[in-house]
């Protein structure tokens, strides 16, 4: 699974909401977003380890 994939969904999640930041699942996603931007091989290292074949969602 690639690491890019999930950012994407985690942004198109972020762009769903209008920009508050006194919105609590807002401000989360947008902080989740850029830190695993910053973090992206840290992230990647991460999913290498934790997701095995198989539990991966269909559409990845």
């Amino acid at each position: 699974m690639k690491a890019e994939t999930l950012l994407a969904e985690l942004n198109r999640l972020r762009a769903d909401l209008d920009k508050d930041p006194a919105d609590l699942e807002w401000f989360t996603l947008h902080h989740v977003f850029c830190f695993v931007s910053y973090k992206m091989s840290d992230f990647q290292r991460y999913l290498d380890e934790a997701v095995k074949p198989g539990d991966e969602t269909p559409e990845t």
